[in-house]
């Protein structure tokens, strides 16, 4: 059982062609001219012309392109940073200054903004400036080549005036794919943007609360609107670019397409169903699901199959979720939390799995997790294998296992799968997780979730010994955590540091709350401790602030002078 919190994404951008994996991926340089306005900082977009068989047609973008095999050559031209200042900020061997030179080339072509200063870094006047503008006509039909233009005119194009800000990647399975690096600048003065009449049809300044809000409408595509996104945290000019030039490094954000209740669509890293996905379809053929989808099996390896329950709610998020495990010469099976009672579920089960279930192996008794057990025994005559509830409260007492586990058993299973059992006390005593060998995978239960507080509730829930198992279960070599409730979740140890960190950062928090030696009522602790928490959950918060203060009590640093008080030892 877990309190959930909201992981659902933004607005969806839907696709409506064939996923086609395979496609080749060109390397491209777009630029984010921002300009001061007394409205607040503006942003400019430019329109996509219609172009038949385009995509992205009508879809406002901003200013940028695909590198020229010129742009290497034109790369001599730039002033303010070499190549080898501009690799190394890209993360290349050679090469880096292309991307700027592109970038400044196509901001000319596309949006008429000229960065450039004269052979000596002196500012070019208006009347130069008017002058190569009418330069640019003749650029967009290849007739001259920027180089060309730097050199007729003595001008260099200036890389120092924008800064390296996001790099993006195309997900697999797009017709076509762009590996993508984003600067920034502040618009040039003396200059006026206007669309090049040819691939752009439009420009507009928007602040970008105001892109955002007409999302659907701009057809913004995810680098657009999340570079918007981070506009707006940023706040204004001077914000963003100190932010820019401040990153150590920039990481490569490629999202991934799925399906699911919304149709395809782009899933971002940072939902929880990403990382599945690329396991799943690393090729981009848009067949996995961002949808944990009720009594929809899943096959996520040969031996591994998972069913997720019906009983989505606050406690537990999109369902519970059963894992079937084996195959091999056999096709027999084990079956990993049953679930709750539910004679649907246990169709589903028995439906997804290829072949006859010999076992069932239970995480804990809640009864989300162990009540269907029962009833799948006696649909298939496998053996139950788990702990008995150690306590009544929210607890299966029917379950009784046929084989009782501690720990530390080993079992060979059909697809030459190992299964390890580990006690993991903290939210249940009677917990354990299971270590599938050859995925390097934890079945964690209850004991890691995914965007969600696992609830510790004395006296079952020990929070002592849930921070003990963690630290236990971050010693193991894995590379994916399979969740009770959620989507398969990477960097296992990550995760476990994560929620230590919170752990430890709420037990501060408690101890923050005792101001003097005056012992302090319960309902003071639960609105200081957990405000941050809405009060329809502070029911369930109280739980695990009580788990809380018994650890404390427990490392001798609290005393409990009365049944609703507590105070410093």
């Amino acid at each position: 059982m877990s309190t959930t919190s909201d992981t659902s994404p933004g607005p969806i951008t839907a696709i409506a062609w064939t996923p086609t994996p395979g496609a080749a991926v060109r390397q491209a340089a777009t630029v984010v001219v921002l300009k001061r306005d007394a409205a607040g900082m503006q942003v400019l977009l430019m329109r996509r012309a219609p172009r038949a068989g385009d995509i992205h047609s009508g879809a406002c973008v901003f200013p940028g392109g695909l590198l020229d095999a010129a742009d290497a050559a034109g790369s001599a031209l730039c002033s303010g940073l070499d190549d080898a200042q501009a690799s190394a900020r890209l993360g290349l061997p050679a090469g880096g200054l292309a991307y700027w030179f592109a970038a400044l080339r196509e901001c000319f072509e596309e949006a008429g903004l000229l960065y450039a200063d004269g052979q000596d870094r002196a500012h070019l006047s208006a009347e130069q400036l008017a002058q190569i503008a009418t330069q640019r006509d003749a650029l967009n039909r290849r007739e001259l080549s920027m180089a060309a233009i730097c050199q007729r005119f003595g001008i260099r194009l200036a890389a120092d005036r924008i800064a390296y800000l996001d790099h993006w990647l195309t997900p697999p399975g797009v017709p076509k794919r762009y590996d993508t690096r984003f600067f920034v600048t502040e618009a040039p003065e003396l200059q006026v943007a206007s669309q090049d009449d040819h691939e752009t049809d439009a420009q507009l300044w928007l602040t970008p609360a105001e892109g955002l809000a007409r999302r659907k409408e701009l057809k913004l595509a995810p680098p657009t609107y999340k570079i918007l996104e981070l506009l707006q945290r940023l706040g204004d000019v001077d914000a963003v670019l100190a932010h820019a030039r401040a990153l150590p490094s920039v990481p490569c954000i490629m999202p991934r397409l799925a399906t699911g209740s919304q149709g395809l669509r782009p899933v971002m890293p940072d939902e929880p169903p990403y990382a599945e996905i690329g396991r799943v379809d690393p090729d981009g053929h848009g067949d996995a699901s961002y949808d944990l989808a009720p009594a929809s099996p899943l096959r996520l390896s040969p031996r591994l199959i998972r069913v997720t329950a019906d009983n989505g709610s606050l406690m537990t998020g999109p369902g519970t979720n059963c894992y079937l495990i084996g195959g091999g010469e056999t096709n027999e099976w084990a079956a990993l939390d049953p679930g709750p009672a539910s004679d649907a579920h246990v169709q589903a089960i028995v439906d997804a799995a290829p072949g006859p279930i010999r076992w069932i192996f239970v995480t804990h008794t809640h009864k989300d997790h162990s009540p269907a057990a029962q009833a799948l025994k006696a649909r298939t005559g496998a053996a139950l294998h788990g702990m008995a509830a150690l306590h009544a409260e929210w607890q299966d007492t029917a379950f009784q296992p046929d084989v009782p586990l501690s720990g530390g058993e080993v079992f060979q299973l059909p697809g030459s799968s190992t299964l390890r059992v580990i006690h993991t006390p903290g939210h249940a005593g009677n917990h354990l997780c299971y270590l599938l060998d050859e995925e390097r995978m934890l079945f964690t239960g209850d004991h890691v979730m995914q965007g969600s507080t696992v609830v510790i509730n004395p006296p079952d829930g020990d929070m002592g010994a849930y921070l003990r198992s963690l630290r236990e279960l971050m010693a193991l070599d894995l590379d994916w955590l399979a969740p009770g409730h959620g989507f398969l979740m990477p960097q296992p140890r990550r995760a476990m540091e994560q929620i230590v960190a919170h752990r430890l950062k709420r037990e501060a928090k408690v101890l923050q709350a005792f101001g003097s030696r005056e012992p302090v009522s319960m309902d003071q602790l639960l609105a200081t401790v957990y405000d941050d928490v809405p009060p329809k959950l502070h029911a369930m918060a109280r739980r695990s602030l009580t788990a809380h203060l018994l650890k404390l009590r427990d490392d001798g640093r609290l005393v409990h002078p009365t049944p609703d008080h507590w105070a410093l030892a």
